[in-house]
């Protein structure tokens, strides 16, 4: 189980690795394939952020948020969780701006993940390979707090 500071909320971003190519029941997108390789999904919680990660890790869980559709694919493994503790809501959106322009990686699908938000075409990036860990906590290493998956460790 996560621990967290005493501040409990804050911005995270999911590493999650698709080894085969899947199909999702959410109604926008019942009929894209998304590829093998790389999602990294970035998102927020304002109150509960342990509680949050922890259920995003969950493998059996109610369909609430899109990342749930991607999360209970028995193919899909989330690999590492990026932790920005205290960050605001719209850090969420900062990062997946950094992550297209500065580490190269696509949108995976317009519309998914961001429904709360206008600034972003998706909260849902995809690379076909691993992003480069070290240059990305090099560029945030003042606030991220990186985790290897519940999956990892066991």
């Amino acid at each position: 189980m996560l621990k967290i500071t005493d501040i409990n909320s804050g911005t995270y971003l999911l590493e999650i690795f698709a080894a085969e190519p899947f199909k999702i029941d959410a109604e926008n997108f019942k009929d894209k394939v998304f590829p093998q390789g790389y999602y990294y999904y970035s998102g927020s919680a304002q109150k509960n952020l342990e509680q949050r990660v922890d259920r995003h890790q969950q493998d059996d869980k109610n369909i609430h948020w899109h990342i749930d559709y991607l999360t209970t694919v028995t193919t899909n493994k989330i690999k590492t969780v990026f932790l920005f503790e205290g960050a605001k809501k719209n850090f969420e959106c900062e990062i997946i701006r950094e992550l297209i322009e500065n580490f190269r990686l696509r949108i995976a699908a317009k519309g998914f993940g961001n429904s709360d938000c206008k600034r972003c075409q998706t909260h849902l990036l995809y690379c076909k390979q691993r992003m480069t860990h070290s240059h990305f906590i090099a560029r945030y290493q003042s606030i991220v707090r990186i985790m290897p998956s519940s999956s990892e460790n066991s």
